[in-house]
């Protein structure tokens, strides 16, 4: 009767992990809407098949092994002196070796193909977007199309996006999780990524680094326009508005800390702004870190999703 009863709510556990397991399956990370995105699913997919080669056989021996061996089944054989098999040793070497060179070059061949700053190749001209991490919202520059935006930003699906992003407070990571990877924005630094959307809609732009009280509220919303007239649809209504950013007076009233900001659009934006909001952090001679305000230096241009590394 006990047994029975540890069965029953074994099997409850088991249906309620596999439920918990199951609701993830439509997350933005397994539901891509972009190259870049497709592409790491498809490499998170096959690691995790590779793995399970090992995992599944593993599992079932320790359930096949548990009840041919119970106590209660005498017929089963006992080996007391056995401590060696050389097909045994074959196998639990060369299997986990093969899956570990596979994944090393898979791993490799991939990180090359998805380095964030490397173009996408595409006869359409990308949208530039100049990104900048303030506390605790994100600003947008169109500097071809000179306007900016706060947390909301716009591009016309199927044509690629080149993202220039830096900080103006502490180094936080720009992530779409349904287009593609996130990268690191850092105070006098400049990070590159390239994204494209496959279709048209409205995905979901967070923060993925910690930075502080307002962190939660630091979302923005991206929106892959159907096609190019909706895009310049989109353009126009932020041109209609009264605000600008022309000086950097402008830029410092916006970039104090405020939470849960909302959707803001700028008509007119000073030229260089990008350039002049990194250029505010300069190396002293000493090797660290101040600002100097009004500097139109570009300071260093670093792209890595990992780890920043100098480009010239």
């Amino acid at each position: 009767m006990r047994l029975s009863k540890y069965n029953k709510s074994l099997g409850i556990l088991s249906l309620i992990a596999s439920m918990v397991l199951l609701s993830g399956c439509d997350s933005a990370l397994l539901n891509p809407k972009g190259q870049i995105a497709m592409e790491q699913r498809s490499l998170i997919l096959t690691a995790f098949g590779l793995m399970m080669i090992v995992v599944i056989p593993a599992v079932l021996m320790a359930v096949v092994f548990a009840w041919k061996y119970r106590a209660s089944n005498t017929n089963a054989k006992y080996s007391p002196n056995w401590s060696h098999s050389n097909k045994v040793e074959a196998v639990v070497w060369t299997v986990p070796i093969l899956i570990i060179v596979f994944l090393g070059i898979l791993t490799w061949k991939s990180t090359h193909a998805l380095e964030p700053s490397k173009p996408l190749e595409s006869d359409a001209k990308p949208v530039v977007i100049e990104v900048v991490s303030l506390d605790w919202k994100w600003l947008f520059i169109y500097p071809e199309q000179g306007i900016a935006t706060v947390n909301q930003i716009a591009f016309p699906a199927n044509r690629p996006v080149s993202f220039k992003i830096t900080s103006n407070t502490v180094m936080n990571s720009f992530f779409i999780p349904t287009l593609g990877s996130q990268i690191y924005a850092m105070a006098g630094m400049q990070t590159k990524l390239h994204l494209i959307a496959n279709e048209a809609g409205t995905f979901n732009g967070i923060s993925s680094n910690f930075s502080g009280r307002g962190f939660s509220g630091m979302k923005f919303k991206a929106i892959a326009t159907p096609d190019e007239a909706t895009f310049d649809q989109w353009v126009a209504k932020a041109k209609e508005s009264p605000e600008t950013l022309m000086t950097m007076d402008d830029f410092n009233k916006l970039a104090a800390p405020s939470e849960n900001h909302p959707v803001e659009f700028f008509s007119s934006v000073k030229p260089e702004l990008f350039k002049d909001v990194i250029g505010q952090f300069q190396m002293n001679h000493g090797g660290s870190m101040e600002m100097s305000h009004g500097a139109g230096h570009e300071g260093m241009d670093m792209s890595n999703t990992a780890h920043a590394g100098a480009e010239e």
